[in-house]
């Protein structure tokens, strides 16, 4: 049979399951039984309270509510399966123990179809603990059929479409994003538990900046302005560290108008901290702690695999200069290299594609390590000290001022969270701010713009600082083993499919 008479059979078959089903539910109507007129049901007990302590409820009781998740029917006594908010039990519903009119309407009753009952709970002859209905009430009707069970939803882009369904049919999607809500409600108690102060932001900026970004654009009709949507919340926070709030966090959405991978999602979620009198090494520190005190509470373990890889988040991560890093991967001493066109290359000669980048010793460094030795970079390690050139708003090495206090965390080839000692020298600052627009200027659109007012902020003067930021979804893609971000991301930004 042919993929597209196979097509036609299939949506044949749905015609006519949405036919039968809307039938079914015209009859209730037309006997004054209609599903979506009931407002309330009142619960007693889920699936996994019953379930998890039998002794308590057994014999007792309870009325419970969840979708019809299998049925099957043995004479004048059916069993099914419903599903609630915390796990699925079985129902035991029998002709002479409810009214005849509810055993008949329950008989029609479809896969899908939510409803609330009431019942005993009992072990059954062959030990599954379930209720023995005495009342059930259709709560509301799926007009719709689930998946198939043993196959669930097998289109995977169906699946970040229709996640509602993903979520019914999936324990695996579903544990993903508890372990989303866990972390981030672990983010904010560890953040809070060291004297954070949790603040919001804009999202619509006159400027964009905090990083360097493709952005999204709009138009404010009653300003007659254009917009944009923030790319990083940075700017922003380091005012209030000027302002006096010493250590400042905020956890929310960044959009970035730019491609769309199993790593990358146009809005994304990220928490960015700073604190004052603090500098990159404690930034370290504090992620670190984060990261693996974050794998030890939900996932009982520091233990995990992602990517086909096992990583160890247990405490004591490496942490690696740049170009150390290329040293040690590549054998390139960027360090004994002190002219451009020398540093250009010896990035050439270790392999790496210099075509469009700038000809500098620090953009040199950075495309060695971005095109060959990131992917190489398995267990958790901070790479640090990253060249100016690519650094716009992080503090200067002491040590070598072709290089800034600057970090990124990698796992598993994956970056994921970027850190400074921030700037605080204004007259550096616009310095930077200012090649940044000359880049911009030369059709470059991802480089940042001058904010003044940012400049202005910190004439009146602000402490050394140490500010980090982390990426919610890897962070979650990292602790679920997921391979892909629109796996832990609920509503993914899909194309619209053509009518």
């Amino acid at each position: 049979m042919s993929e597209e008479t196979r097509t036609e059979n299939s949506q044949e078959e749905l015609s006519e399951i949405l036919r039968v089903r809307r039938e079914k539910l015209d009859a209730l109507r037309e006997a004054g039984r209609d599903p979506f007129v009931e407002t309330r049901f009142v619960r007693s007990a889920w699936s996994s309270e019953i379930k998890g302590d039998y002794e308590a409820f057994e014999n007792k009781t309870v009325s419970a509510a969840g979708r019809i998740m299998s049925k099957r029917g043995m004479g004048k006594a059916i069993f099914c399966h419903i599903k609630d908010d915390r796990g699925q039990i079985q129902l035991y519903v029998r002709s002479d123990a409810v009214s005849e009119q509810e055993f008949a309407d329950f008989r029609k009753y479809d896969i899908g179809d939510i409803i609330g009952v009431s019942g005993y709970v009992f072990k059954t002859k062959t030990g599954e603990i379930s209720i023995h209905v005495e009342s059930v009430k259709l709560l509301s009707k799926s007009l719709r059929p689930l998946p198939e069970k043993f196959h669930g939803m097998t289109n995977v882009e169906l699946k970040y479409r229709q996640r509602y369904v993903d979520l019914i049919m999936s324990d695996e999607s579903r544990r993903n994003f508890e372990i989303r809500s866990k972390f981030v409600s672990y983010v904010r108690r560890f953040l809070e538990g060291r004297g954070y102060m949790e603040v919001e932001t804009p999202v619509l900026n006159t400027i964009s900046g905090g990083a360097t970004a493709r952005p999204f654009i709009t138009h404010h009709n009653a300003l007659d302005i254009d917009l944009y949507l923030r790319i990083a919340t940075e700017l922003p926070l380091k005012r209030l560290i000027v302002g006096g709030i010493e250590r400042v966090y905020e956890l929310g959405r960044i959009f970035r108008n730019e491609g769309m991978d199993t790593r990358h999602n146009p809005e994304f979620t990220t928490v960015e901290l700073y604190q004052a009198y603090a500098d990159y090494h404690d930034m370290m520190d504090l992620f670190e702690e984060l990261l693996s005190g974050a794998a030890k509470e939900i996932l009982g373990t520091y233990e995990v695999e992602w990517q086909g890889e096992k990583i160890s988040l247990a405490p004591g991560w490496p942490r690696l200069t740049m170009a150390d890093a290329v040293k040690q991967y590549l054998g390139v001493d960027f360090m004994s290299i002190e002219g451009d066109a020398e540093a250009v290359e010896a990035a050439k000669a270790a392999g790496a594609d210099m075509d469009g980048v700038e000809p500098t010793w620090g953009h040199a460094l950075y495309e060695c390590y971005d095109q060959l030795v990131e992917d190489k970079i398995i267990q958790p390690t901070f790479i640090m000290d990253h060249p100016v050139d690519v650094s716009p708003l992080a503090k200067r090495s002491p040590r070598d001022p072709r290089l800034t206090e600057r970090f990124e965390l990698f796992i598993c080839r994956s970056e994921m969270g970027n850190a400074f000692s921030e700037l605080n020298d204004p007259i550096d600052q616009k310095q930077r701010f200012q090649k940044q627009v000359e880049l911009r200027a030369k059709g470059d659109d991802e480089a940042g713009m001058m904010d003044t007012d940012f400049i202005n902020a910190l004439e009146y003067g602000m402490p050394p600082t140490g500010g980090l930021g982390i990426g919610i979804d890897r962070c979650v893609m990292l602790l679920t083993g997921s391979d892909s971000i629109r796996d832990v991301i609920l509503f993914p930004t899909m194309k619209p499919l053509e009518s």
